[in-house]
């Protein structure tokens, strides 16, 4: 009984045989989260309604160093941005996208993407936003394993919206 409570219930065997599967594939999976971020870094840089990027592959100074010292294989899937158009604008982004998802998870084989000022720091201040790095135009993106054309077609669909 003591080990039941100190490590939890045995997984069951579909259960560990799904979670070892998952593991045999991440390698795979990453490396295309990563060239896709990358594609996606590379086409938001090029638009004008988008007036930064974050990405650690755009990163400079010491976030550079410790991206380059830490991220081998690739800078991942995450890439935030700042629309011009403010709050409006990225209430507008989020509800035009047709192949995101609009979750706030991360690291999903799918791609997702999360307007925070109007989700989950809503309830905080205009100040406290900003504190967290949350301005009103920001939008996080987890760039999922599609085809990289489908994914680019529905950020520029989106964003031309």
């Amino acid at each position: 009984m003591v080990l039941l409570r100190d490590l939890g219930a045995p997984l069951a065997p579909f259960n560990a045989f799904q979670t070892i599967q998952g593991l045999e594939t991440l390698p795979l999976r990453m490396g295309r989260h990563c060239e896709n971020a990358e594609r996606v870094v590379k086409f938001l840089t090029e638009r004008g309604d988008v007036t930064k990027v974050i990405h650690p592959s755009l990163a400079t100074g010491e976030a550079k160093a410790r991206a380059e010292k830490y991220l081998h294989g690739g800078y991942g899937g995450l890439v935030g941005f700042e629309l011009a158009g403010g709050k409006a604008a990225g209430v507008k982004f989020i509800g035009a996208l047709k192949m995101f998802y609009h979750v706030a998870n991360i690291g999903d084989a799918r791609s997702l993407a999360i307007h925070p000022a109007s989700t989950t720091h809503s309830q905080l201040s205009p100040e406290d936003q900003e504190l967290t790095g949350v301005s009103d135009g920001y939008v996080r993106l987890s760039v999922g394993i599609e085809h990289i054309d489908d994914i680019l077609a529905d950020l520029e669909q989106a964003l031309n919206a």
